[in-house]
């Protein structure tokens, strides 16, 4: 209202003599000149409206820019552990299938070791009995005698032949350096001749599945 007043003062100030009517309008309209005066540079304020909103414009570029920004690193971020957890889901995949065909590959080579530990004994058998047959016994004129030994000789190549083309194979180590995951010391004995630690006689022979110790050798050891 005051710059109103002052408006309309300024209006009203006399410089030159006005027409009675001229001023008659002037003293009711005080606000219109007031308008008038306010108006008389339009292109001034339009610049300064343009230039508002092109810092309106640019700030809310900016913020924009800035939220996409953020949410941009937080999507590389999911993305990084998403990855991280798919590769890791892929090794631990593939760990447990090296595993498993490992066990199945075990299971095929190994899972008959319970039925050739069986064998083992009938083994033993047949090389005691052809043991316990007199060499000199063995003679044309005893023919049943000699017709069961070569029966059981035979029985016992045999049977090496199925041990040996299921990778089962005898371990008989004399003379060879003692060694604990092949053999089992019965006893010590000093022994001209022999080197210390070697084996001097086997009691029971051994035997290996595919590398694997099955049953050690039962067997004596040279000392100092």
């Amino acid at each position: 209202m005051a710059a109103v007043a002052q408006c309309v003062r300024g209006a009203l100030r006399p410089r030159l003599p006005l027409h009675p009517l001229l001023s008659a309008a002037i003293r009711t309209s005080p606000r219109l000149l007031c308008a008038a005066t306010q108006q008389k540079n339009p292109g001034q304020n339009l610049e300064e409206d343009q230039n508002q909103s092109q810092n309106e414009q640019k700030a809310e570029t900016s913020s924009a820019e800035r939220l996409l920004a953020e949410e941009k690193a937080k999507l590389e971020e999911q993305l990084k552990e998403v990855t991280d957890k798919y590769k890791r889901a892929l090794a631990d995949a593939e760990n447990v299938r090296q595993r498993s065909q490992k066990l199945v590959e075990e299971a095929k080579l190994y899972g008959i070791q319970s039925f050739c530990k069986d064998l083992l004994e009938v083994a033993d058998i047949l090389e005691k009995a052809t043991e316990s047959v007199p060499k000199e016994e063995i003679k044309d004129d005893n023919p049943h005698l000699k017709n069961l030994y070569e029966g059981l000789v035979m029985t016992e190549v045999q049977i090496q032949k199925v041990f040996k083309k299921h990778g089962l194979l005898r371990l008989d180590p004399v003379g060879a350096k003692f060694d604990p995951y092949e053999h089992e010391a019965l006893f010590h004995t000093p022994m001209e001749g022999k080197e210390p630690g070697t084996i001097a006689l086997v009691s029971k022979i051994g035997y290996k599945l595919h590398g694997r110790t099955l049953r050690p050798a039962l067997v004596g050891v040279v000392k100092d």
